[in-house]
């Protein structure tokens, strides 16, 4: 009988475990219903936003709620939850858009969206947190494959939990019916862990500009690769109309490859790489646009508008799920000489048929013309989305550079091929003796410095590659790399700027006359730094200590402008300043933003005309701020002076958003301290240069994740810090992940079928629920009545039962013979396999994170009594 009751116990408990399920479909119903609303009847999406279609798998059909945009142009976005708390994987997108209505659609994945209406202009924000892109669509691009075993992590401990769906209406004329619009993608989603993780490489120009009436525009990036392995297997490219062809490559010992090459005219589809690319340490990565200017009466840039243009070449890829890294990008151009060699493929357009042409654009012939306020707002929305990650900045510690023997260091920056440039004064030094009231340089006796004052080092490990500069400078400051790799420099004693060759012995240009300080048009008074515009050449020079003003001179050096004032008493006003002290180009924005350094602020204006557009201070700023430096898609990077006597405000450095100007982090030294930080230098991937004149030294430091510093483990995931200071989130799991079949095609209706199917009343469910208990209370009466008159009251028999009852717990635990496990049954149980659709182009990943088993004087002026005066550096 004993035997009888534990064969019986475990087929209640199997019973009811099938039943509730460890993830049934009834239960991640009833949570999305709590948190979603049902759609408009106008849309022609299942009513059913979740459908399972198995005990692991299931669909969430994610759509706009019936919205009617009212201006062109307009960026509208929702949120859906993730309906379940555990790990899962994304491993199909069936979108659903036509470009009669949209111009394209992102989906991202987060933890907290911007809003929790039903949907909200984007101008918002996508998410209150990072945000990563998961899929993106446009011009009715048909869906591709993945490979199998290839998914996108969500959920779980480190996984977002929701999903964000940007909509871009081009044209609202669309819409003059007043119908509303429910574009939107379903994704199947399963709990299989998935062997490989798949993610995006998005590699976009920032800076093009086409003139109007020019046949042939070229836009070129490329990037080191700089991580482990990866493996190519799907493309996709995107412009507006101007774009004829874009094409990718991967280039290994000078040998180019071919990713993919398209037509953006064409369905903007994932298409597969024809054949495997892999992507290894030190390749380069490199792409090409054609674009052309004919038909336009205005120059054309880079921009979120439909009247502006893009250039974005979108690679798919996998890697080891111990190596995965979600994203990545590349927004830069860093051997442009390399781009003779190209092959002739990557210049010759892709004709498209006009009947192709005409039901591509369709309506979007018009659109409307955007002021600049709005293109400020709508410019590089999407390159905000991809760069926009949690993370902190860390010294890395193990850099030898903080070591090397420099002399004052004055000024940083980076070359095309992010080598790290050092511009010092070698053993000259500036203190009180250095300049006459008038600021003529007093120590002409000494001579230039004989030692090399330009210093190019591997930013990795120090390593000398390169010095020029001897017997040029007497007191160096500024420095500035453009785009072709010459060297433009300031010094404070000749009252000069230079152009540099990088190999030329003699300056190329000079600006200014030497030695002989003034505030006309040929002369400066101790120029602090100088930029050049990567796009038009125009030079832009911060004059200075002794002059309060930002001039700018054509390419040659002809003088075209300038704007600033000194500071009023009591009071900085806009365009006023007390030592402009560092320049940053944001070139995307068409911006220059100057360190204002005596009034502890960041002022930025506009390269054309110099009108000024905005502020950024901060108390923690202190008193004085003396550099700042841009990166691409968004950062802003800075540090201040030493705190005057009495102030709390330390020597640091700060991250900013330089959308918002709000503080993202801030950051010092591990060894040494800051003594004087005077020049900053950030380069895409968040690595940070900071040079100092007292401490005569150069900190390198580098992101990290925030949640995770350095090497942690913490809840099951190990972080660790490369060489390079990338961080680098690995995943040890557990048991090796099944692999998945393929998936077969399975429309809307079969899908809405089987969710009717597997529908259950809340009457049901509840009957079933209490079956279970009544039933195995019934059989413990019997049991109690069997011991009461079998056994009586025998101890013995008591132990017998207690040895029953053992037995049975030993099966239900998998132990001893005779012993069920239950993941053994599911496992072998017919029809325990995931089937659903063909895996769909994406266009992007979540972010990965995987499991684990378990004052003016630099040496210069001394500060002097309060109020003291600026300090010279």
């Amino acid at each position: 009988m004993a035997g009888f009751v534990s064969n019986l116990l475990i087929l209640l408990l199997l019973f009811q475990n099938i039943c509730l399920g460890f993830r049934s479909p009834i239960s991640v119903f009833k949570r999305y219903k709590d948190t979603s609303t049902s759609l408009s009847s106008e849309c022609l999406g299942s009513n059913q936003p979740v459908i399972s279609f198995g005990l692991s798998d299931f669909a969430l059909d994610i759509r706009m709620p019936a919205v009617t945009p009212k201006q062109s142009d307009t960026y509208l976005c929702m949120s859906v939850p993730l309906p379940v708390d555990d790990e899962a994987y994304v491993v199909d997108f069936k979108p659903h858009a036509s470009m009669d209505t949209v111009h394209h659609m992102l989906l991202f994945g987060c933890n907290e969206p911007s809003s929790t209406e039903s949907y909200w202009d984007c101008d918002e924000g996508t998410c209150k947190d990072k945000s990563n892109i998961l899929y993106a669509w446009a011009r009715n691009a048909p869906p591709t494959r993945l490979p199998k075993g290839v998914g996108f992590r969500v959920g779980g401990e480190t996984g977002s939990r929701y999903f964000v769906l940007q909509v871009h209406y081009g044209d609202v004329s669309a819409f003059r019916d007043k119908h509303k619009d429910c574009s939107g993608v379903t994704l199947h989603l399963t709990h299989q862990k998935q062997p490989l993780i798949a993610g995006m490489y998005l590699m976009m120009s920032v800076n093009t500009v086409i003139p109007p009436g020019k046949k042939v525009v070229d836009a070129d990036i490329a990037c080191h690769y700089k991580r482990s392995p990866m493996h190519l297997f799907a493309y996709r490219v995107h412009t507006h109309r101007l774009g004829k062809v874009v094409s990718g490559y991967r280039v290994r010992n000078g040998q180019w490859t071919l990713i993919g090459r398209q037509s953006p005219q064409l369905p903007q589809a994932f298409y597969p790489v024809k054949y495997p690319v892999d992507i290894s340490y030190d390749d380069i990565l490199a792409a090409r646009c054609v674009f052309s200017g004919e038909g336009r009466t205005t120059e054309t840039h880079i921009g979120g508008t439909a009247n502006d243009e893009m250039c974005n070449f979108y690679i798919m890829y996998y890697m080891e799920a111990k190596h995965a890294v979600s994203y990545m990008t590349c927004t830069q151009n860093t051997n442009p000489e390399m781009f003779r060699n190209i092959p002739q493929e990557a210049n010759i357009p892709i004709p498209v048929k006009s009947d192709v042409l005409k039901m591509m654009h369709g309506h979007h012939e018009e659109t409307k013309d955007s002021d600049a306020s709005y293109l400020l707002q709508q410019a590089k929305k999407e390159e905000a989305e991809i760069l926009d990650q949690d993370f902190h900045i860390e010294e890395a510690v193990e850099w030898p550079g903080l070591d090397l023997k420099l002399g004052q260091v004055s000024g940083l920056a980076l070359d095309p091929e992010n080598n790290l440039v050092v511009f010092h004064r070698g053993d000259h030094v500036w203190d009180e003796n250095s300049f006459d009231s008038k600021f003529v340089y007093q120590q002409r006796g000494l001579g230039p410095i004989e030692q090399d004052t330009i210093i190019v080092l591997n930013p990795s490990n120090a390593k000398l590659l390169h010095s020029t500069g001897r017997s040029l400078f007497y007191l160096p400051h500024g420095l500035s790399v453009d785009k072709n790799g010459n060297y433009w420099v300031t010094d404070v004693a000749l009252h000069q700027v230079f152009k540099l060759g990088a190999n030329d012995k003699e300056p190329l240009l000079i600006l200014g006359v030497p030695l002989q300080p003034g505030s006309d048009k040929n002369h400066f008074c101790q120029p602090t730094d100088v930029a050049v515009d990567p796009v038009t050449g125009s030079i832009y020079v911060s004059d200075g200590y002794c002059n309060s003003r930002i001039i700018q001179f054509s390419p040659n050096g002809v003088y075209v402008m300038q704007w600033g004032e000194e500071t009023s008493l009591g009071r900085s006003s806009p365009g006023q300043f007390c030592v402009p002290h560092s320049l940053a180009l944001i070139p995307d924005l068409s911006q220059l933003c100057v360190a204002d350094r005596e009034n502890g602020r960041i002022q930025c204006f506009r390269l054309e005309t110099g009108e000024f557009t905005r502020e950024i201070k901060h108390k923690a700023f202190g008193r004085e701020l003396f550099a700042v430096s841009y990166v691409p898609g968004g950062l802003l990077f800075a540090v201040n002076g030493m705190p005057y006597p009495g102030e709390v405000e330390s020597v640091q450095g700060f991250v900013m958003n330089f959308s918002t100007g709000e503080i993202i982090d801030t950051f010092i030294p591990l060894r040494k301290s800051f003594e004087m930080p005077h020049d900053i230098v950030a380069s895409e991937d968040r690595t940070v240069f900071v040079g100092d004149v007292h401490a005569k030294a150069v900190w390198k430091f580098s992101s990290v994740e925030k949640m995770e510093h350095r090497s942690v483990k913490k809840a099951g995931i190990e972080v660790q810090e490369t060489k390079e200071s990338e961080t680098i989130v690995e995943a040890r799991l557990k048991n090796k992940p099944e692999s998945r079949d393929p998936l077969k095609n399975m429309d809307k209706q079969h899908l809405v079928q089987q969710a009717s199917s597997t529908g259950v009343s809340f009457v049901l469910i509840t009957t079933l629920l209490i079956i279970p208990v009544v039933v195995l209370l019934v059989i413990l009466v019997f049991i109690r009545w069997r011991k009461t008159t079998v056994y009586g009251g025998n101890s013995d028999g008591e132990r017998k039962l207690d040895s029953s009852s053992g037995r049975i717990l030993g099966r239900l635990r998998g132990k001893g013979s005779g012993g069920i496990n239950l993941g053994n049954f599911f496992a072998s149980h017919k029809g325990y396999s995931r089937k659903g659709f063909d895996r769909l182009s994406t266009e992007g990943s979540d972010q990965e994170k995987e499991e684990d088993d378990g004052t003016d004087s630099e040496e210069e002026c001394p500060a002097s009594p309060l109020p003291p005066a600026p300090s010279s550096s």
